[in-house]
C-alpha cells in the first residue's frame, strides 16, 4: 500500500525522485487503520499493530462522513423523478414515513409488502428524501443479497453489532460503545431502515431496543429513534439449526414482547403485474398469496400441501431442470445481464452444492482445487478431532473443505468488504 501511495505522489507531481518515507508509509497506516475500525471497531495499536501518527478524532469522524457523503443533487434528483412515479398505497406510506420524521413522532413501523409491490423502490425514495442537507439514514438488511438493493446499505450484524448468539442470550446488546463513532451515527439518524427483518431473531430486535435507550439516554421505545422494519413474514422466517417449526414462529420478531409498539403498514398491488399485465404472472401471484396467507388445504398425516397442476412445470431430471433454466450455458456464463435474470432455487445446501459443481462443469476451462488448513488449536486435542474428521466438516456459511472453482465462476463473497473497495456486479 505504500508503494502504490508512492507511485500514485509520483504520478502527480511528475516526480520520479521521490523515496520512500515515514509520511508516505504513516499514510498507509491510516488508511489501513480507518479501514479497520469502520470493520470492527478497533485502532491498530489495540490488534497488537504499529499505530499512526494521527489525530484520533479523524477515525472517530469517518463513519459520520460515510453517512453524509452522498452526492446531494443526485439525491434530489432521485426524489424528484420517482416521488411522481409512486401509486396510491406508496405514496401513502412515504407520505406516512415523512410526516413521521418532520413532526419528531418517531415509533416503530412495519412495512408489510408482498413481493413485487415495489417495496425496494420506495425505501430508495425515502432514502433519498432524507439524506439530503447532511441528515443520516442508516439501511441495514438482514441478508447480503437484500443489502445490494439499497444505496449504502449494510448487514444488519456488521452496522449494528449483533450478537452472533443470539439463540443463546437472553438479554442481548449491541457491541457499540457509547462514545463510538457508531454510536454517534445511531444517536443522530433521522430513521433506520431494516429490510428483511422477518429472518432476523426477535432478541436481535431486543438487542437494538436496548442498545439505543443507552446510547440516546431516552427511555422510550428505541430511545426515541424511528425504525422502519420491512419484509414479508409469507416467505421468510428465522434460520434455527436444528429446530422445530415452533422453534421458529418464537423466534420471530411477531413473538417478540416489542411488536405490540409497531404501527403496520402495507403494500398489497403487485407492480410487476400491473406494469406487464400479465395475466398468468397474476394468478401465479395470488397462488403464491394463498399459500402465504395458509389457505391452501393440509393434509393431516404428512402436513403437507398439494401444488396444483398449473403451479409449476415437473422436470424429469436434474439435467432437464439445468437445461430448462440456463440454456446455452457455455455461450452465455459470461453474461451477468443474462445470468442474473436466472436462478435455482433448492431447500437443502447439499441440493444447491450439488448443481452448482454441475453447472460448473458445463463452463469451459480447467477446474482449480482450493483445499482449507485446518488445525486444533489445543495441541492435547489433536487425537480427538483429526485433521481427517475436520476436513469432512461442512459448516453452513463456510466455505467447503475442497473449493473447486473455474475462471469466471460466479461466487458469493462470505465476509463483509467495505463497500467503497466494491462495485455491484464488478469482478472481486
Amino acid at each position: 500500500m505504500s508503494e502504490d501511495i508512492l507511485h500514485q505522489i509520483r504520478v502527480s507531481s511528475r516526480n520520479h525522485d521521490i523515496e520512500m518515507n515515514e509520511e508516505i508509509q504513516n499514510r498507509a497506516l491510516l488508511l489501513i487503520e480507518d479501514m479497520c475500525y469502520l470493520m470492527c471497531g478497533s485502532l491498530l495499536f489495540r490488534l497488537g499493530m504499529q499505530a499512526p501518527n494521527r489525530e484520533m478524532n479523524d477515525a472517530f469522524n469517518r463513519e459520520l462522513e460515510r453517512e453524509r457523503e452522498y452526492d446531494h443533487q443526485e439525491l434530489d434528483l432521485v426524489v424528484q423523478t420517482n416521488v411522481p412515479l409512486l401509486n396510491s398505497q406508496q405514496k401513502e406510506v412515504y407520505d406516512t414515513l415523512m410526516k413521521a420524521i418532520d413532526d419528531e413522532n418517531r415509533g416503530l413501523y412495519f412495512l408489510d409488502a408482498l413481493g413485487g409491490t415495489g417495496k425496494t423502490f420506495l425505501m430508495s425514495v425515502v432514502l433519498a428524501t432524507v439524506r439530503p442537507r447532511s441528515n443520516i439514514a442508516v439501511a441495514v438488511a438482514s441478508s447480503g443479497i437484500a443489502v445490494t438493493l439499497l444505496e449504502g446499505c449494510r448487514t444488519a450484524h456488521s452496522a449494528l453489532k449483533l450478537p452472533l448468539n443470539l439463540q443463546t442470550i437472553e438479554e442481548p446488546t449491541c457491541n457499540i460503545a457509547k462514545h463510538s463513532a457508531m454510536a454517534k451515527v445511531l444517536s443522530a439518524s433521522k430513521i433506520i431502515i431494516w429490510d428483511e427483518c422477518t429472518m432476523a431473531h426477535k432478541r436481535a430486535l431486543k438487542a437494538l431496543n436496548r442498545t439505543l435507550k443507552d446510547l440516546r439516554n431516552n427511555s422510550r421505545c428505541f430511545g426515541g429513534a424511528m425504525i422502519l422494519l420491512s419484509g414479508d413474514f409469507r416467505q421468510t422466517l428465522p434460520v434455527i439449526p436444528r429446530s422445530t417449526a415452533a422453534d421458529e414462529i418464537n423466534a420471530c420478531l411477531k413473538s417478540s414482547n416489542l411488536w405490540r409498539y409497531v404501527k403496520k403498514l402495507q403494500l398489497t398491488t403487485n407492480m410487476r403485474v400491473a406494469l406487464l399485465n400479465d395475466t398468468s404472472a397474476e394468478d401465479f401471484s395470488e397462488q403464491l398469496l394463498t399459500i402465504g396467507n395458509g389457505q391452501v388445504p393440509v393434509d393431516e398425516a404428512s402436513g403437507l400441501i398439494s401444488f396444483p397442476n398449473n403451479f409449476y412445470n415437473f422436470v424429469s431430471s436434474i439435467d432437464e431442470l439445468i437445461n430448462n433454466v440456463l440454456p446455452n450455458i457455455i455461450s452465455n456464463y459470461k453474461n451477468n445481464e443474462w445470468l442474473s435474470e436466472r436462478a435455482i432455487l433448492a431447500a437443502k445446501n447439499k441440493d444447491v452444492d450439488g448443481l452448482n459443481y454441475i453447472i460448473q462443469n458445463k463452463i469451459i476451462g480447467t477446474m482449480h482445487s482450493f483445499k482449507s488448513i485446518d488445525c486444533v488449536t489445543n495441541e492435547d486435542e489433536t487425537t480427538n478431532y483429526p485433521i481427517e474428521f475436520l476436513n469432512s466438516l461442512d459448516v453452513p456459511g463456510l466455505p467447503p473443505h475442497n473449493l473447486r472453482l473455474k475462471v469466471d465462476s460466479v461466487v458469493i463473497m462470505l465476509r463483509n468488504i467495505p463497500q467503497n473497495l466494491i462495485q455491484i456486479g464488478s469482478a472481486v
